[in-house]
């Protein structure tokens, strides 16, 4: 599916700059560049064939998508446009290199930065998920500590950048998601319906029955095998 590089932007009162909204491509490439950027600084800015790899490894990764350097460059674009990378060409290297403005963008600490990098490579998260899983990028304390930073992102000004969906039914923890896609559709968000609950009574009557069938086909089995010997 062809992904376009022309900004969206989410309408918002007058005087505030609108929060870019970023396409799927453009959502993995910058998690790709935040998080190589926090775990393996010796290696940031990337190559565009490391952005690549970075983009489509499977581990940290959902959905696990495979771009070519054509469609990452088309990422790459857009998020330049809206002033979320930059191009890096060293006196020392010969090879141009690419970095993320997503800190600066949006005035967001290390702690901040660690939430969103997550929920741009994997998608909705619990606050449990979260903890563990930014723990290469920052050490949360406590889950007191990352509801805190939770809550900050969902509070940011001029636009919340996180906001949690409705709980899904078995679950104990809400799920938490990024808005740098777009506004997030509340029945979109809402697991399908589960299907009505079934009678025990009747459930156990059915095993019964089952159970019944099955041991007179086996005495059946076993009366014509003692046929063959008499």
């Amino acid at each position: 599916m062809a992904e376009s590089t022309t900004p969206e932007v989410v309408a918002y009162p007058a005087g505030d700059e609108p929060l870019p909204v970023l396409s799927e491509v453009e959502v993995r490439v910058l998690g790709a560049l935040v998080e190589k950027q926090l775990t393996t600084p010796e290696y940031y800015p990337l190559t565009l064939n490391a952005l690549v790899n970075a983009c489509n490894q499977t581990s940290s990764r959902d959905p696990i998508v495979s771009y070519d350097e054509a469609t990452v460059t088309r990422g790459l674009d857009g998020l330049r446009d809206k002033k979320l990378a930059y191009v890096f060409a060293g006196a020392e290297s010969r090879v141009v290199k690419f970095g993320h403005k997503f800190a600066e963008r949006f005035e967001l600490g290390r702690a901040e930065v660690a939430v969103l990098c997550v929920l741009l490579l994997r998608g909705p998260q619990t606050p449990g998920e979260l903890r563990s899983r930014t723990g290469r990028m920052h050490a949360f304390e406590s889950l007191p500590d990352l509801e805190q930073t939770i809550a900050a992102l969902a509070a940011k000004q001029p636009h919340p950048l996180v906001t949690r969906l409705p709980r899904q039914t078995g679950f104990k923890e809400v799920r938490v998601t990024h808005l740098l896609g777009g506004s997030v559709s509340v029945s979109s968000a809402e697991p399908a319906p589960e299907p009505p609950p079934v009678d025990r009574t009747m459930q156990l009557d059915q095993d019964v029955a089952a159970l019944r069938q099955e041991l007179a086909e086996l005495r059946e089995q076993f009366a014509a095998f003692r046929k063959q010997f008499e």
